[in-house]
């Protein structure tokens, strides 16, 4: 695999180990990203071992060269079930990593809008080719639906009055850029908190315009219809949702946490949590990497 790296991969020993790699095993890649979980598994792979990774954002695949045992592919997770069929490993897969985070790459290119940092047009879009845009969004909401995102998605206690302030302002002039949303909702951070509240309000946006949590959920149960029996599940989260939905599906295998079980009271569950609490990067790993800092690595095999 050749690619240039542009997002330092986090816990990645800790994910290797958990894949509990094996050369001519078969592994899946969720999210390619800047490509250095990839790289590193793909490293430990020989035919006919191989590493399938996806990702919905084309920079990333272009970035991206196939080898002997690594294959790039264009899409969304969610689907990853209907890909690995193609290839003819639906079922067989040994291992899937997931890092749910945003790349360097993303935050650090003003022209997708993802950070409240630097000047650039509202755009949010993972996927470059879709239709909704975080300024499309903003535009077209009315305040219900803006307090429901901002409340559900950026956990924000003043989501209706960012809301109501959105509203009122695009009347006067587009909410269409980076700068202008940060001015639009400053009034209404605290000082105090004011990086974590814009990534809050940031958060929020993204994840609706991406679909994140919908995408998170199909794509959950490709991952175990992917996996073979004792296959293992590695995610990377960052923020509250994504975690809580994470955590329960290893425990119970849904996402609401709902335990069922048979007549002797045994759990039916088709997977098991190999963590019981998450792995979380050590003060080098933060030092070196600040990005993971919000970490959080959980594991499961498929029974």
């Amino acid at each position: 695999m050749n690619q240039e790296v542009y997002h330092i991969p986090a816990l990645l020993p800790q994910c290797l180990e958990a894949m509990n790699i094996e050369p001519c095993g078969i592994y899946a890649d969720a999210t390619l990203g800047g490509g250095g979980h990839s790289r590193a598994i793909a490293s430990l792979l020989t035919p006919p071992g191989h590493l399938y990774s996806f990702d919905q954002d084309i920079d990333a695949i272009e970035r991206a060269t196939p080898t002997d045992v690594f294959t790039p592919i264009h899409g969304n997770f969610r689907f990853m079930a209907n890909y690995l069929d193609f290839y003819g490993v639906e079922g067989k897969v040994d291992a899937i990593l997931a890092d749910l985070g945003v790349s360097f790459h993303h935050f650090d290119d003003a022209s997708r809008g993802f950070s409240f940092r630097a000047e650039g047009p509202l755009d949010m879009r993972m996927n470059p080719q879709a239709s909704l845009s975080a300024a499309s969004l903003i535009a077209d909401a009315d305040v219900s639906r803006l307090t429901e995102i901002f409340r559900l998605y950026g956990e924000l206690k003043q989501a209706r009055r960012i809301a109501e302030t959105i509203v009122a302002e695009r009347a006067k002039s587009p909410v269409d850029t980076t700068t202008r949303l940060v001015e639009v909702v400053s009034r209404h951070i605290n000082p105090a908190r004011e990086k974590k509240e814009l990534a809050q309000v940031f958060q929020a946006l993204r994840i609706v315009v991406n679909g994140e949590m919908d995408a998170l959920r199909e794509f959950l149960g490709a991952a175990l219809s992917s996996l073979k029996p004792g296959g293992r599940l590695a995610i990377i989260t960052y923020h509250s949702l994504e975690d809580r939905m994470v955590k329960n599906f290893m425990r119970t295998g849904n996402i609401e946490g709902k335990e069922d079980k048979d007549l002797f009271g045994r759990s039916s569950s088709p997977i098991r949590p190999l963590t019981s609490k998450p792995v979380v990067p050590n003060e080098t790993e933060i030092e070196n990497n600040p990005r993971s800092r919000s970490a959080k690595l959980r594991v499961a095999c498929k029974l």
